[in-house]
């Protein structure tokens, strides 16, 4: 049990910096030599050539998957969130990234959970999305008032935050497995990209440093499409959804911290007053502080 505990946290752990190490390296790739065409093609291509096996033996489109559910999870999941992600990190700084992308989820799958089934949210986990919402305004607020342009960044990222929480409820009605849901999303979303290759292209894949498109291909294809994957796997079977979602609190501290050591992003107050409301209102949502309360 021990031995379960300790490699549950170890993953959860190492999610939280797979999560934070593709928006550094996101941010880092469309703002130096590559645009989001270019990372979008390694993000979602890759890893489809990857686990193109389980796509194709699956089927194109799995016959006794809701079709409805198969869109929203490719929408949510795949292409519209990784190009949303992508060109908003052309405009804001990555530590906006973790505030408003990992900060926000709880609050979209909050609500989403309540239009699709009616689930209330109360007590503890109410104080944590109000904690939450809080920190995002009062960070909002901030970049308005000091005339920056970060607010279109930031509207991206929230954007894009709220496809992830389609894309979650979507996988709960799909009956696919996660490495098949992975394998069905990148694959579909390297086949969406193609025709809009064909007009906007990937120009920069030929005149950027080969340094660079090889951090890319191991950050975007293979860290953030399979290992990100595979260790949060690990982390829910052995501590459960609740606890393993607490990573998530982590996301944008480390987040920050990265970006302040690698790409000399300032640490201002209002990013640490946010951090001050966000992460302790991301522990406080995930509801996994109910799991102590509740008789063994």
């Amino acid at each position: 049990m021990d031995r379960n505990l300790s490699t549950g946290f170890l993953a959860a752990l190492t999610a939280a910096f797979v999560g934070s190490a593709w928006q550094l390296v996101s941010r880092h790739g469309v703002t130096t030599t590559l645009g989001p065409m270019e990372l979008a093609l390694m993000r979602y291509g890759i890893p489809a050539l990857l686990l193109s096996p389980l796509w194709f033996g699956k089927g194109l489109i799995p016959p006794k998957a809701p079709r409805i559910a198969l869109v929203l999870l490719v929408i949510g999941g795949g292409l519209p969130f990784g190009l949303m992600v992508l060109a908003g990190a052309r405009w804001a700084p990555a530590s906006h990234m973790g505030i408003f992308m990992a900060g926000s989820l709880p609050l979209f799958t909050a609500l989403g959970a309540w239009l699709h089934k009616g689930q209330k949210v109360g007590g503890i986990r109410l104080l944590g999305l109000i904690c939450i919402a809080a920190g995002m305004a009062l960070f909002a607020a901030g970049s308005f008032r000091s005339g920056s342009l970060d607010w279109r960044g930031d509207l991206l990222f929230l954007a894009a935050a709220m496809l992830w929480a389609v894309h979650s409820l979507a996988f709960a009605h799909c009956g696919l497995t996660p490495w098949q849901g992975a394998a069905f999303v990148n694959g579909w979303s390297s086949l969406l990209l193609l025709p809009v290759l064909c007009f906007v292209g990937a120009p920069k894949l030929l005149s950027a440093p080969w340094q660079d498109i090889a951090l890319q291909a191991v950050g975007q294809g293979v860290v953030a499409g399979l290992l990100g994957l595979v260790v949060y796997m690990v982390a829910v079977a052995r501590l459960g959804a609740s606890r393993a979602s607490l990573s998530a609190a982590l996301v944008p501290v480390l987040t920050t911290l990265g970006a302040a050591c690698w790409m000399n992003e300032p640490v201002t107050g209002a990013v640490l007053l946010a951090l001050a409301l966000v992460v302790p209102g991301v522990v406080l949502a995930s509801g996994a502080l109910r799991i102590r309360a509740r008789p063994s």
